[in-house]
């Protein structure tokens, strides 16, 4: 038996070790998203009547199918986030945002991915510009999305407008910066063609309260900016109730 047991081992040990083919047919997989979007400079307008249909009608001449308005976020939202990874800001997005059209969905998430937007103070009114879109509703890579963003001057009460465009997602860029330029600049000249346009402004995003909704809140709409030196509501535009 031991002399048995020796010889198995010996067979094992002189057994030849596989080696590895010089080449392999192998499939590959690589993922590169890429966002980008431009702005324009501001427009200042007057306030005045059927203001959510001007800003919609803004878009006439670029706009494929419906525009969708987003307001500005709740004040508890305020960290909400597209970004699977940030919990638990994703999920309030996610859950924010469920009801929107994959178009408008799309725009938010390329927007805010590069900060051309910020959703707690202003108003979007977006849609699909240019390019189509696949057969769950949402724009191709090189298709445009956008539309023109608002808020109100926290000391004038007049509401600032700037156009943007975004796009992006899996693919190649190709012409998609040049078809966007020349669609944002249709969109600006839109915005400042409007009966109350005053003149053309470069804002400065306002800077967030450090406690936020302390005396802020509007009483006409119950929207909190959780802005300390807001004097008019971002999404109404009346003037605020301060403590």
């Amino acid at each position: 038996m031991p002399l048995f047991g020796k010889n198995i081992r010996s067979r094992r040990d002189q057994a030849p070790t596989p080696q590895p083919m010089a080449e392999v047919s192998s499939h590959e997989f690589t993922l590169k998203l890429s966002y980008g979007a431009k702005s324009s400079d501001g427009v200042r307008l007057k306030a005045g009547p059927g203001l959510v249909q001007r800003l919609h009608s803004m878009l006439a001449g670029y706009i494929q199918g419906e525009s969708e308005l987003v307001e500005p976020l709740p004040v508890a939202l305020g960290q909400a986030t597209p970004f699977i990874a940030l919990m638990p800001g994703s999920a309030q997005w996610l859950q924010y945002n469920h009801k929107r059209s994959p178009v408008t969905r799309h725009a938010l998430v390329v927007l805010e991915s590069v900060d051309a937007i910020d959703p707690v103070y202003e108003t979007l009114v977006c849609g699909l510009l240019s390019g189509e879109t696949d057969t769950t509703g949402y724009p191709d890579y090189n298709a445009i999305v956008g539309g023109v963003v608002s808020h109100f001057d926290e000391v004038t009460g007049d509401l600032i407008v700037r156009a943007v465009v975004g796009w992006g997602g899996k693919g190649v860029r190709g012409d998609t910066d040049r078809n966007a330029a020349g669609i944002l600049a249709g969109l600006f000249n839109n915005v400042a063609g409007d009966t109350h346009a005053i003149g053309t402004v470069s804002a400065d995003r306002p800077m967030p309260s450090s406690s936020v909704g302390d005396g802020t809140a509007c009483p006409h709409c119950g929207f909190s900016s959780g802005l300390d030196r807001a004097f008019y509501c971002p999404k109404c535009g009346m003037r605020m109730l301060r403590g």
